[in-house]
């Protein structure tokens, strides 16, 4: 049996959420035991259980010895435990991190796979401590949560005892006791017996990179809405196929984050694909912004065109263009592309080749749009970069995919040498990037790794780990 102490300054605040909830129900077939424990049981009659700040400041927080008898309490009674507290500074609690602290709790081997020596095979690790003697020598299962209020937790408290301190989300309540609610509810689907039907807990949104597909029930029309065809045709092999191709849409379209940070399959990647619009790349020599303050044309450098070529291979970017209207110029890089497009080029080096095919010349910025245009048969939105601060219409941000990705447009991203585009470039451009920055206020990026950073960012997978929960 799972006994779990919930001690907070608000019993009643738990009591209608536990007998209403599936959680009754797992008490009732005797897979829990919960428990309200109460702060100002262990205080004298009349006697806050808070007190001041101490230094400047306005609050009041639990008093240490409140806490710790509370805990001293449940320990005794019902035996030693896990320990959560719950703090916006806490570990903010996704998917991963419920079913990680899960199979901790709730499991004598983790079956989560990872390789070796990577930071969640650390957490895994570092979760198990106290954990698994605790769940070898008594086969009962004791977990605390403690419930802040006011301004918080003495520091030192959880310092002291906690094994784990947990966030529901970047924004603050009025105490601990709903996070707890929706720890309980996330962690105890893992729980057999507790959620009727396990292959649920298994498909559930934010399982694995994929959010969950749409689902229905009869009646077939519902408001003139009709339930799809597949749905009810009866194959099943159809049905899967359709539900993971509608949750992959669903996800790109509405959680790009999720699914980048989720580490997708190759298979997985290759069917975003499908519903990421095309995006195209193009690199101005002309139109820019010179030393002297004039606009005019720039140089090109073999290295731009080599490495621009590498990002754009290795972020599916359809095709990369340069600009620029000087004869020589165009001439030199015709050249140059003439031996990376031939066999000749292939054989010499085929990784280089392959990033190289990307390239095409133009000789102005309205054929290189009017040449995506064509081959795509939309109007293309564009986006600008700058790495100053600049007035537009509309500005973005790099998690601004869904805006941009639901008109089903190509994308392109318009880059500029020298010192950056000219404005008349920037003003007819449907968005504007908000600028690169770091923590310095140098801000000289070359364009190449100016345009490996954007690209990164808005295409790149970003894969997250589970952060290790002890303290």
């Amino acid at each position: 049996m799972i006994t779990i102490s919930i001690i907070t300054v608000f019993p009643q605040l738990h009591e209608s959420f536990i007998s209403l909830s599936l959680l009754g129900k797992a008490q009732e077939k005797g897979l829990l035991k919960i428990n309200l424990i109460r702060f100002s049981d262990f205080v004298a009659p009349k006697e806050r259980i808070d007190q001041q700040l101490c230094g400047p400041g306005a609050g009041m927080i639990l008093k240490p010895e409140v806490v710790e008898k509370a805990l001293n309490y449940c320990i005794t009674t019902y035996g030693n435990g896990f320990k959560i507290f719950f703090s916006p500074q806490g570990i903010v609690i996704t998917q991963p991190v419920v079913k990680l602290l899960a199979e901790k709790l709730f499991s004598t081997e983790s079956t989560l796979s990872c390789p070796t020596g990577s930071t969640l095979r650390q957490a895994e690790s570092e979760l198990g401590i106290g954990l698994q003697s605790s769940l070898e020598a008594k086969q009962d299962l004791h977990i605390m949560l403690v419930c802040p209020r006011y301004e918080g937790m003495d520091a030192r408290v959880e310092q002291k005892y906690a094994d784990a301190v947990i966030s529901i989300g970047d924004y603050v309540l009025m105490g601990g006791d709903l996070p707890a609610q929706v720890l309980l509810e996330a962690l105890l689907r893992y729980v057999p017996g507790v959620v009727g039907n396990t292959e649920s807990v298994e498909a559930d949104s934010f399982t694995g990179p994929l959010l969950d597909h749409p689902a229905y029930t009869l009646p077939a029309t519902w408001h003139e809405q009709e339930i799809p065809a597949i749905v009810r045709s009866g194959n099943h092999e159809a049905i899967a196929q359709w539900r993971q191709e509608q949750a992959c849409k669903k996800t790109i379209l509405q959680r790009f984050d999720w699914f980048r940070a989720a580490q997708p399959s190759k298979e997985l990647c290759n069917e975003a694909s499908k519903t990421i619009p095309p995006h195209y790349v193009i690199l101005m020599h002309d139109q820019v912004k010179l030393p002297d303050g004039t606009t005019g044309t720039s140089s090109v450098t073999s290295i731009d065109i080599h490495d621009t070529a590498r990002s754009c291979a290795t972020y599916g970017i359809e095709n990369f263009f340069l600009v620029t209207p000087l004869v020589d110029q165009l001439s030199i890089v015709e050249t140059f592309l003439s031996f990376w497009h031939s066999e000749r080029g292939k054989k010499y080096n085929p990784s280089r080749f392959k990033a190289v095919s990307r390239v095409r010349t133009e000789i102005s910025l309205a054929r290189a749009l009017a040449s995506i245009e064509a081959e795509t048969g939309k109007k293309p939105i564009i986006i600008t970069t700058s790495a100053k601060t600049m007035s537009h219409a509309t500005t973005i941000d790099y998690h601004s995919q869904e805006t941009i990705w639901v008109q089903k447009r190509p994308v392109v991203f318009i880059f500029g040498t020298a010192q950056g585009l000219a404005d008349e470039v920037v003003n007819q451009s449907d968005y504007l990037l908000l600028p690169i920055t770091g923590m310095t206020d140098y801000n000289h990026l070359s364009v190449r790794s100016a345009m490996a950073i954007i690209l990164d960012r808005w295409l790149g997978l970003q894969p997250k780990l589970p952060k290790n929960l002890i303290q």
